[in-house]
């Protein structure tokens, strides 16, 4: 069984998303392109765009797609609170009738609460391992087994690139986390200045490859590299087809 190939809007960079109108605008290439899916960016929508959720879910199915939902927030706030905007979320993702919602960790002390709408969302909740230090290998290891134990029904959104930005080895990690895996981001990045950045996987060596082999093969993955080109439609289908093919 062949993953699905899910295009995350920002790999369009935000200047050419704005120039083109928008993440909908993306719909016709991304369905071109022959994916399975978008991932719809929080950050890229405005409050008009918010409010009419709807019309955007209807646009994703009529191009045959399904949606994910990208929020740039955290599930813990610090102290170790669940995020009080995470009803807020859930609502917008259930409204974008997306098939899960992707979020970042936050400030995890150890404890997950009880009686709380994490064991009864209608999607798939995952967590991200992000570029800040409670993106690191350890909270992740940490709460992820708090969430095995606890049986609730939240995994991992595996981003292979972010582990550089956090100086941690991805082949590590991908061996201690790969059974929580529900989703991949697909990245290669390279030294840039004095942090990194993201590059087409054509541009960069094969460790992309090894460690994608190391996460489990029907987890859905996510284009979330640069896509650039005269031709979006094409660049968007030659990596659609690698990573549905490797």
């Amino acid at each position: 069984m062949k993953p699905d190939i899910i295009v995350v809007t920002a790999a369009y960079g935000h200047a050419q998303i704005a120039a083109l109108g928008g993440q909908h605008a993306l719909l016709p290439i991304i369905q071109q392109a022959g994916a399975d899916g978008v991932e719809i960016r929080r950050e890229l929508l405005d409050d008009a765009a918010l409010a009419t959720l709807p019309s955007l879910a209807q646009a994703v199915a009529q191009h045959q797609l399904h949606a994910s939902y990208s929020v740039p927030d955290t599930l813990f706030c610090d102290g170790g609170e669940i995020n009080p905007r995470i009803t807020h979320y859930v609502e917008e993702a259930r409204q974008l009738n997306a098939q899960r919602l992707k979020l970042a960790l936050g400030d995890f002390t150890g404890a997950l609460p009880r009686d709380t709408l994490l064991a009864s969302l209608p999607f798939q909740l995952t967590i991200e391992n992000d570029q800040t230090e409670q993106g690191r290998l350890a909270p992740t290891v940490a709460f992820f087994t708090a969430v095995r134990e606890a049986g609730l029904a939240i995994n991992m959104t595996f981003d292979m690139g972010n582990w550089c930005w956090t100086g941690e080895d991805a082949g590590q990690a991908a061996a201690l986390l790969a059974a929580q895996v529900g989703y991949v981001h697909v990245k290669a990045a390279v030294p840039h200045q004095e942090s990194f950045r993201a590059i087409a996987l054509d541009d960069a060596d094969d460790c992309w490859l090894a460690l994608l082999q190391q996460l489990p093969a029907t987890a859905p993955r996510g284009i979330e590299f640069p896509l650039e080109g005269d031709d979006l439609t094409a660049v968007t289908r030659h990596y659609v087809s690698l990573l549905r093919n490797v």
